[in-house]
């Protein structure tokens, strides 16, 4: 019997030592990712009705970013941001993605790239001078909310918004390039009568901020992005389409 309780005590220690050794082995801490790095190319002047085209190199680290979730441009004229346009883009592999447009008219527009990939989210934008139009401090009206420079907003316009179904409102917020983390940032929400609601988000990733909303009733809905720390307060309006 005391043979036998001694060999026990030894499987244990034995058991207790490999599991030790095992503890060892997990690194403690988790390697971080790169970063998403996205590279915009955008000619400086183009004619009025002339193809223009517009791409994007994503790369993370040393490696080509081939397999990006979504990489679209979105173009608008100084000072009329609430009339974007939105250009898929074409994946032509080692990380390059373009696309091609015109521009109907004289004038200075802005050109943002909107990149997801692996779980991070890039928007770099650049300015494209069509004709003779000469860029105009005054140009700005009241409807471009990104009155802060190097504010970027990007609001990921929910594919299908059903009533009395929970719908996933986002939004990506960068200031010079880099995500603008531990803000607070609410959804105001005017249903068709313009009745106003309010809905506050969770910051799920650094720059992402998301609420999820159940809207009562069908209609178009105006949804109204405010954005708010010690330095800003901005806002940018969308409209939302529920069925």
């Amino acid at each position: 019997m005391k043979r036998f309780v001694i060999f026990m005590l030894g499987v244990a220690m034995l058991a207790v030592l490999a599991a030790c050794g095992k503890e060892e082995d997990v690194p403690t801490d988790a390697a971080l990712p790169e970063p998403l790095e996205v590279e915009l190319t955008v000619p400086e002047q183009a004619e009025a009705n002339e193809s223009v085209t517009v791409s994007a190199l994503v790369t993370q680290g040393d490696e080509e970013v081939e397999d990006a979730t979504e990489v679209e441009f979105e173009i608008w004229e100084e000072g009329k941001k609430d009339d974007s346009i939105h250009v898929e883009s074409t994946n032509e592999k080692k990380g390059i993605y373009s696309a091609e447009t015109t521009f109907e008219q004289d004038g200075i527009y802005h050109v943002q790239v909107h990149v997801t990939a692996r779980g991070m989210h890039v928007m770099p934008e650049k300015q494209i001078q069509i004709g003779e139009a000469q860029a105009e401090s005054e140009a700005a009206d009241h409807h471009d909310h990104e009155s802060t420079e190097g504010l970027a907003i990007h609001f990921m316009q929910p594919e299908e918004a059903k009533t009395e179904s929970a719908t996933e409102l986002m939004t990506h917020v960068q200031l010079e390039g880099k995500a603008l983390e531990n803000t607070n940032v609410r959804y105001e929400i005017a249903d068709p009568a313009n009745e106003i609601q309010w809905a506050d988000t969770e910051e799920t990733k650094p720059g992402e901020y998301t609420a999820n909303y159940k809207f009562p009733k069908a209609g178009t809905y105006k949804v109204t992005i405010h954005i708010e720390n010690d330095d800003l307060h901005e806002h940018e309006e969308h409209t939302v389409e529920v069925k």
